[in-house]
C-alpha cells in the first residue's frame, strides 16, 4: 500500500535547491517518489512502507533547508 506525506521547506531559491532536496529525502528507506514544487516549497514524500516524519524532516534539513510536516 502506498504512502503519502506532505511536508513545507523553506529556504528553498531554486532549481539547485529542489535537486538537493530531492536527492536527500529519496535515499531514504522505502521511499518510492519525492516530488517538490519550488514556488510553495511543499514536498511531498510517496512511499512502500511508513516513514517517520522526523527522518523526511531531517533529509530536507542535511540538505539545508527547513521543513515541517503539513496534516
Amino acid at each position: 500500500m502506498m504512502r503519502t506525506a506532505t511536508f513545507t521547506a523553506t529556504g528553498m531559491t531554486c532549481q539547485h535547491c529542489v535537486a538537493s532536496v530531492t536527492k536527500e529525502v529519496s535515499e531514504l528507506d522505502h521511499v518510492t517518489s519525492v516530488t517538490v514544487d519550488l514556488p510553495t516549497g511543499k514536498v511531498t514524500v510517496e512511499s512502500d512502507a511508513p516513514i517517520p516524519a522526523d527522518e523526511v524532516i531531517t533529509a530536507i534539513d542535511k540538505a539545508g533547508y527547513s521543513a515541517v510536516e503539513k496534516k
